[in-house]
């Protein structure tokens, strides 16, 4: 029979574990520039999330945590809200009808009433972000009891998280993508079970938010 001083032992031991495993993430940022940039106090950006495709969407949350980054700590920059965005400028921003080259944003300029709104918001930028998660190669296998004695599970399981986003940055001055941040964060997640299942979750979403919007921040300032 398992004592409590054995569990808590165990439940310590696997904490050590997890501690260790953690350190199994990594996220690379790819940038390409295709144009001068810069912002003045005056003007804002707006984070737009893709959801043209059939197979997935960017997640709204994402959208929001990247322009939440944008907008706080050193040389931070207005980011106006995705869905008040949006909003204001139904439908012209809808997932049907959202721009989806610099040309149909050329088009779309040359509408008065989108103009005026474009101006109200201070828009210098729109930031297109498209990508997802995806979990692969899940592997192993846990198991659990409960008898007279007590219950408990045993086993090891472990799955790969993969994130990857693109962000296409449109200067709506110029009417042009002056650039493009690719962010790719993968990290293995681990789920030990000795008496009680502690998970560790490779935290590739929230590091692929914080690397992006640190680029990002830095790419529309500019030099």
């Amino acid at each position: 029979m398992i004592t409590e001083q054995t569990t808590t032992r165990i439940k310590l031991l696997a904490v050590l574990l997890l501690g260790l495993l953690a350190a199994c993430t990594s996220t690379t940022v790819d940038e390409f520039r295709q144009g001068e940039t810069g912002i003045e106090s005056d003007e804002s950006v707006v984070i737009l999330g893709r959801r043209q495709a059939s197979d997935y969407e960017t997640r709204a949350d994402f959208v929001e945590c990247v322009g939440d980054r944008m907008g706080r700590g050193e040389n931070a920059i207005n980011v106006v809200p995705e869905q008040e965005f949006i909003d204001a400028m139904f439908p012209w921003f809808e997932p049907r009808t959202a721009p989806l080259r610099t040309r149909d944003l050329e088009q779309l300029m040359a509408e008065d009433v989108v103009a005026r709104k474009m101006g109200e918001f201070g828009i210098r930028y729109i930031v297109w972000l498209d990508g997802f998660t995806e979990t692969t190669d899940r592997q192993g296998s846990i198991s659990c009891t409960i008898g007279p004695g007590g219950g408990g599970c045993f086993g090891f399981g472990t799955w790969e998280d993969d994130a990857n986003f693109d962000a296409r940055v449109w200067d709506v001055g110029s009417l042009t993508n002056v650039g493009t941040i690719n962010t790719d964060a993968s990290g293995q997640s681990y789920l030990p079970a000795l008496v009680v299942p502690i998970p560790l979750i490779a935290r590739v979403e929230a590091n692929a938010c914080s690397r992006l919007a640190a680029q990002l921040k830095q790419f529309v300032i500019g030099s």
